[in-house]
């Protein structure tokens, strides 16, 4: 597989106009890109939520993309920082958000996470506040709009909206 890829690999001029232009857009219209997870426990019909310590409101778990990783390699990271949760099977990219409250150049993944484990709950730390499963019909006082919106997006048949 490597070797079709490096047919198409750019080298000499070719290769560093293209890096270069690259850079330029990089630099001109940087966009950041972010991932969510709603965790669905099937069993008992709850998601999992979380409440930071520096934002208001409880909403899904994820976070930021970095700089040479995958979405789905974001979002197992992100899983396991803010609720001890390993993913099990592939994450549903569900849908794809601009995050205009967020910046003028951020976008969000939307997964669904159905295929899991948890070996200890998430006890709270510097960022995470509270986490825990929550049944869909008894969701936290302060849950997001944000995130009522994807549970309705997911679960009830809502069109998902193009903002996050």
């Amino acid at each position: 597989m490597a070797g079709q890829e490096d047919a198409f690999r750019q080298t000499g001029w070719p290769g560093l106009r293209a890096r270069l232009f690259h850079l330029y857009f990089v630099l001109r219209r940087p966009m950041t890109l972010g991932v969510r997870g709603l965790v669905h426990d099937k069993a008992s019909n709850s998601v999992f939520l979380i409440r930071h310590t520096y934002v208001p409101g409880w909403q899904l778990p994820g976070g930021g993309v970095e700089v040479g990783e995958t979405m789905a390699e974001a979002l197992a990271r992100e899983l396991v920082e803010e609720g001890n949760i390993k993913l099990s099977g592939p994450p549903v990219l569900k849908s794809m958000h601009f995050n205009r409250r967020s910046s003028r150049r951020d976008h969000v993944g939307f997964y669904l996470i159905e295929h899991f484990t948890q070996a200890t709950p998430k006890l709270p730390d510097h960022e995470i506040a509270e986490a825990g499963f929550f049944p869909l019909d008894r969701l936290p006082q302060g849950t997001t709009p944000a995130t009522l919106r994807r549970i309705a997006e997911a679960f009830e048949g809502e069109a998902a909206s193009a903002y996050w």
